[in-house]
C-alpha cells in the first residue's frame, strides 16, 4: 500500500465512517456487541441508504470516553 493509498484510507474512515466490523475491531469487541450497543442506543451512528451502520471516529471515541468515566452515557448518546 502506497502512502497515497494509506492517506486515502485514513480519510475515508474519518469522512465516511467505520463499518460495524471496523468499529468492532477499533473498540476491541465483537461485531455482535457493536450491533447490540447500536440497537440499544448506546453507540450512535447512522445508516446508509442500504441499511448498513456507519460510525465516525469521533462517535467511537466519545463512546469510549463515556465508558472510561470521561463522560456520561448521555455524552455517548448525543455524539451522533
Amino acid at each position: 500500500m502506497t502512502a497515497k493509498t494509506k492517506a486515502a484510507a485514513r480519510r475515508s474512515l474519518t469522512e465516511l465512517g467505520f463499518t460495524s466490523s471496523q468499529a468492532a475491531s477499533y473498540l476491541g469487541v465483537s461485531l455482535a456487541t457493536v450491533r447490540r450497543w447500536s440497537n440499544d442506543g448506546y453507540l450512535r451512528g447512522y445508516r446508509t441508504p442500504g441499511g448498513q451502520r456507519r460510525f465516525s471516529r469521533e462517535q467511537l471515541d466519545a463512546f469510549v470516553r463515556s465508558l472510561s468515566g470521561g463522560g456520561t452515557d448521555d455524552d455517548a448518546r448525543s455524539a451522533a
